[in-house]
């Protein structure tokens, strides 16, 4: 049998920004076909060991070499594509850029990228510029998934992607034959994916065979053999690896290690929550009601997101909810948090909740009972300032800006200024402590919070949720941008929390360790309760496809009417309409940040500029999915 032909060698490659080395004399190889993972904390040197690895960056020390002819393609997390001119065509086909368009309209695997990646609803024709920094991404990935590679090389590539978007790359991935190298946050795409796992750690690259449930298995027989079984059972690995075997043994796909011994390391680690205590410690905190919508109905431009719907949201109920991009996920959060008054209806919120929303945007506020300050809030269509609706009594009320991280302090004051310590369920713990548990140790609480990474921003945003003890918590995409060892932690500090919680997350792992319910927004206005799970969703999106593409191909095989019909021009009038609102708020965003650089120490002129120019982006955001739908109408039409 011939062996796997050599891509990439590294030999004995260091490379260092600042004093510490993050690769420091590594060797290893990519060979043809490899489907590779890496994995490792926030800062531990997974980027850099792609871009050295890539030829984007190159080493300190050591060789990098590359097969002859090499075919290769890079998709980082740097947004290379934010002042590009260019339409989503010219970047995404730019191997197609002078061609007639049935060259590449004819290759089923380019129609199936673009479609896979949602860039056929946002419009090839729309200028890269114009497009948020998640679409930008998808460019980016469509731009390397198109053409023919030997070696794909991914950064995160699973943000800005929903529960489908990530099955589609990975069934993409698979039905490829060129390598892949891949650093990710999701461990179900790497358990689906990968075969084999490298972690970062101390400069060096450990290399494990398997995926996510092996390199647990690995990392649990690890600690078997290097501490005492009392000890080890109270590591997180062997938690994780517990509710591995017993949630979800079907992932353990490569069973190379002695598996037997890491059972036994197990025998006696109870499952990771006692549902029945925790539900009755909640409805002790909370009393019958928490949050509940009543005939609620919710309108972003012309769609409708919820049409009239009543839902209950009980003491200690753990729901996930998934949903297309843009089905109004965000939205629903936003109702439960009192962010967003309903267009009808309304929602009844108990006495004794004390809520917490930890929201995409870190600048975003966060309701926070225990904070005095509070700003107004804006009006996204209009931009001007609204009410908000109380849920208790139904009056107008104010939404306190919580969630702003003060640049000027370091890690453990900017904690300590909302609590110095917290009570989560049986745990008692400092503002110290509580860092040091989700990935801040005692030498990175004390730096200045202005020299944090993107990753570590939202760790300290979540750290100065948790310390205002809230019993009800919103989570909208808490897992963008914490690394695996963060999301254990996270995972498990959730499983001992007594409270209700609503999860709004592409990462299949997290919705089924942490949530006992699971719905779904399907476009129809409606929430619906999912017993199957997102196996259950992912089945019905297929059946909604499969029926969507049944009636086109009825509508297809009818004679074409020659007269352009009155959908079509309405479709068509609406989004030149849009554009121009765009065009406008777009104009008007780039006079208020060149406003702000030129008001110096102005304090209350800062202070009016930065809430116009929120305004603006809070409307330019909702002009946005507008757009989308209406080109969704005329592409449809």
């Amino acid at each position: 049998m011939t062996a796997p032909a050599n891509l990439v060698n590294l030999e004995a490659v260091g490379k260092s920004y600042g004093v510490a080395p993050l690769l420091a004399k590594v060797s290893l190889g990519v060979h043809a076909g490899d489907r590779i993972g890496v994995l490792g904390v926030n800062g531990s040197g997974k980027t850099t060991l792609l871009e050295v690895l890539a030829g984007v960056e190159p080493p300190d020390e050591g060789r990098v070499s590359h097969a002859r002819s090499l075919r290769i393609a890079v998709v980082t997390q740097r947004d290379e594509l934010g002042r590009h001119t260019a339409t989503v065509r010219e970047v995404a086909l730019a191997r197609w850029a002078h061609g007639p368009e049935h060259e590449w309209a004819a290759d089923p695997r380019v129609r199936s990228v673009l479609d896979g990646l949602g860039l056929t609803a946002v419009g090839l024709d729309t200028p890269v510029v114009r497009l948020s920094g998640g679409e930008r991404r998808r460019v980016a990935l469509a731009a390397a998934l198109v053409g023919e590679l030997d070696l794909v090389v991914l950064d995160e590539p699973t943000n800005h992607l929903d529960v489908e978007g990530v099955r589609w790359l990975a069934e993409h991935l698979l039905a490829r034959r060129c390598a892949v190298v891949v650093v990710t946050h999701d461990r179900w795409l790497i358990d689906t994916v990968c075969g084999r796992t490298w972690e970062v750690v101390d400069g060096r690259v450990e290399q494990y065979e398997g995926g996510y449930a092996d390199w647990v298995f690995a990392r649990a027989e690890r600690a078997r053999q290097a501490e005492a079984a009392e000890a080890s059972r109270h590591n997180v690995a062997s938690v994780e690896l517990a509710w591995l075997r017993r949630g979800a043994p079907a992932r353990t796909s490569k069973p190379r290690f002695r598996i037997e011994a890491a059972e036994a390391l197990i025998a006696d680690v109870p499952p990771p929550r006692d549902t029945v205590q925790l539900t009755a410690f909640a409805s002790r905190r909370l009393g019958r009601t928490v949050l509940e919508l009543e005939d609620a109905t919710a309108l972003v431009g012309d769609r409708t997101l919820l049409d009239g719907v009543t839902w209950r949201v009980g003491p200690g109920e753990r729901v996930g909810v998934v949903g297309v991009n843009g089905s109004g996920k965000t939205t629903l959060l936003r109702l439960l948090a009192g962010e967003l008054a309903p267009s009808s209806g309304r929602l009844v919120r108990g006495q004794t909740v004390r809520l917490a929303h930890l929201r995409q945007e870190l600048a975003a506020p966060t309701l926070d009972p225990a904070s005095g300050s509070s700003v107004p809030m804006l009006d996204p269509a209009s931009g001007s300032s609204v009410p908000m609706l109380d849920p208790a009594n139904g009056s107008s009320a104010t939404l306190p800006q919580h969630a702003t991280l003060p640049e000027h302090a370091r890690v453990l004051e900017a904690i300590e200024e909302v609590a110095r310590h917290v009570v989560l369920g049986r745990h008692e713990l400092s503002a110290s402590q509580l860092a040091e548990w989700l990935g801040f140790s005692p030498a990175r609480q004390r730096t200045p919070v202005a020299e944090l990474s993107g990753g570590e921003r939202r760790r300290l945003a979540l750290t100065r949720l948790l310390m205002t003890e809230p019993n009800v918590l919103l989570l909208d995409e808490p897992t963008n941008d914490l690394d695996i060892d963060t999301l254990q932690q996270l995972e498990r500090l959730l499983d001992s929390w007594a409270g209700t919680l609503v999860v709004v997350s592409h990462d299949r792992y997290l919705i089924e360790r942490v949530c006992d319910t699971v719905v779904a927004l399907l476009g129809d206005g409606r929430i619906t309760h999912l017993p199957g799970g997102i196996d259950e969703y992912l089945a019905r999106r297929d059946a909604a496809v499969a029926a969507v593409a049944r009636g086109a191909g009825a509508v297809n095989a009818e004679p074409r009417a020659a007269a352009v019909s009155a959908e079509q021009r309405a479709a068509r009038k609406d989004l030149a309409r849009l554009e121009r609102l765009l065009d406008r708020a777009s104009r008007r965003q780039a006079s208020l940040q060149q406003a702000l650089l030129d008001a110096g120490g102005e304090v209350d002129r800062l202070v009016a500029l930065d809430a116009e120019l929120r305004a603006v982006l809070a409307e330019k955001d909702e002009l946005e999915l507008e757009w989308l739908s209406a080109a969704e109408a005329a592409e449809s039409s």
